[in-house]
């Protein structure tokens, strides 16, 4: 027997009309720049396995931040041996800067005086680590830049350029932690002299991520095309260290008298990830800016 009823039209079905009212939303976000560069940013962090991306660049992260702040704490001891209130300024200052496993580290400050035999161990083990990092960061930006393996840098270039980084990284938390010592210590009486230091620390941190942005890539990248990013980067990075801080004073205090070390070890992990994948979202808007890769569309394969 045949059915006499009139074919329904496809698009007048709960599915249809959905399916067109999410094209239509994303044919309205590709119009407007307010909107359809984020897109393009996150569509195009997604299409390069960013989040693998800084899965591996907070694992050796993890692996370098221990030996590095033990470095620290401990040639600060050295260094700084006959003058106990600077050097705890600048511990509290530099450890605050990772808010979970600094302040395990800097409440067992007495068991780091060490030297010698430990301290290069240390610092071998620290080195490495940060390799480690920066050629994570390096594959990262390559793969986003879109960089042939071919006309990527060689062993000796990119190794050159991560130990570039590392002393442009060590130098900066010097003088960062050197300036946030002066203003905790007082030595800046007035407000105006406070927010100087404070802007100075942020232009620090600015130049810091220029140097990640520009050093870690086989891509010969410019400063005004990597600026928009660093300027990104930096601020993400200021509000996570704030987000951490405030979690570690209100939240992981508790848990760590619970969990102990698995609290420890994990909201740093996590930490970690979270200021990986800000850098490499800030990266990512570099390449769309510069390369011109907005608006792309979210549905579909077309952009």
């Amino acid at each position: 027997m045949r059915n006499n009823l009139p074919a329904v039209p496809a698009d007048t079905t709960f599915r249809g009309s959905f399916a067109a009212k999410l094209r239509a939303v994303d044919r309205a976000q590709q119009r407007h720049p307010a909107t359809a560069l984020p897109v393009a940013v996150y569509k195009k962090f997604g299409d390069d396995n960013g989040g693998q991306l800084a899965g591996l660049i907070s694992y050796y992260a993890f692996f370098s931040l221990f030996p590095l702040l033990l470095v620290l704490v401990t040639v600060l001891g050295l260094v700084l041996h006959g003058n106990t209130t600077l050097q705890q300024q600048i511990e509290t200052s530099s450890l605050a800067s990772f808010p979970i496993i600094g302040t395990t580290i800097r409440n067992n400050l007495h068991s780091l005086n060490v030297g010698g035999l430990p301290l290069a161990i240390g610092l071998i083990t620290a080195l490495l680590a940060g390799l480690g990092v920066t050629h994570a960061t390096q594959i990262a930006q390559d793969r986003m830049w879109d960089i042939a393996p071919a006309h990527r840098n060689s062993w000796l270039r990119w190794r050159l350029r991560g130990l570039a980084l590392l002393a442009i990284l060590g130098a900066i938390n010097i003088a960062a932690t050197v300036i946030d010592g002066w203003v905790d210590a007082g030595s800046a009486h007035s407000v105006l002299g406070t927010l100087a230091a404070l802007v100075v620390s942020l232009v620090l941190d600015l130049a810091l991520f220029v140097a990640v942005f520009v050093l870690l890539t086989s891509y010969p990248a410019k400063v005004r095309e990597i600026l928009p990013g660093a300027i990104m980067a930096t601020v993400l990075w200021q509000i996570l260290q704030f987000a951490g801080g405030y979690i570690v004073v209100h939240e992981l205090k508790h848990t760590t008298d619970t969990y102990g070390l698995f609290a420890i070890v994990l909201g740093t992990l996590a930490w970690l990830h979270i200021g990986a994948q800000a850098t490499l979202y800030a990266a990512q808007l570099n390449v769309v800016r510069s390369k011109h890769l907005w608006p792309r569309a979210l549905l579909g394969d077309g952009d």
